[in-house]
């Protein structure tokens, strides 16, 4: 399937649920759905489309809202879908029923951002110590990290 075909179909299954579409590059396609569409989305994809292999998630702190990134690919190419949720509300709904490997990253947005996954089957931290402070989320923008003193052993005090 070339790209023009592919955002041709993407265009006619998804209908109202795609909010816009671009091929930028050979064999790289990107849509933009709003989130509350993800799950609905992922199952055409899956099932009308063959994209059942998820190679990533990407999470970017734009200052008022997070933007997500599901990078999915296949034979023909990369297909990229953006969504984006306010950081003052930042729930994003689980794919995992449609996809189920995509728990690891959707834990992964939970850690490094705060974003609340709804309906994750396992919502335990996944990349973080055990001990790290509630509230700190390192990949957001207002992060700030205070490094420990460090102490060398046999050192000066």
């Amino acid at each position: 399937m070339t790209d023009l075909e592919l955002t041709e179909k993407l265009k006619a299954v998804l209908g109202e649920k795609l909010v816009e579409i671009s091929n930028p590059a050979r064999r790289r396609v990107f849509m933009t759905v709003e989130a509350k569409n993800l799950a609905a989305v992922f199952e055409v994809l899956r099932k009308d489309l063959g994209y059942t292999y998820l190679a990533t998630v990407s999470g970017v702190d734009k200052g008022e809202v997070y933007e997500i990134v599901y990078h999915l690919g296949d034979a023909h190419g990369n297909l990229n879908v953006r969504t984006q949720i306010p950081k003052a509300d930042p729930h994003l709904p689980s794919i995992c029923a449609v996809i189920p490997g995509a728990i690891l990253y959707e834990r992964e947005l939970q850690d490094m951002f705060g974003i609340v996954v709804d309906r994750i089957p396992d919502p335990r931290p996944l990349v973080m110590p055990d001990d790290w402070p509630a509230g700190n989320f390192p990949l957001r923008k207002d992060w700030k990290f205070d490094r420990p003193r460090e102490i060398i052993p046999g050192g000066k005090k």
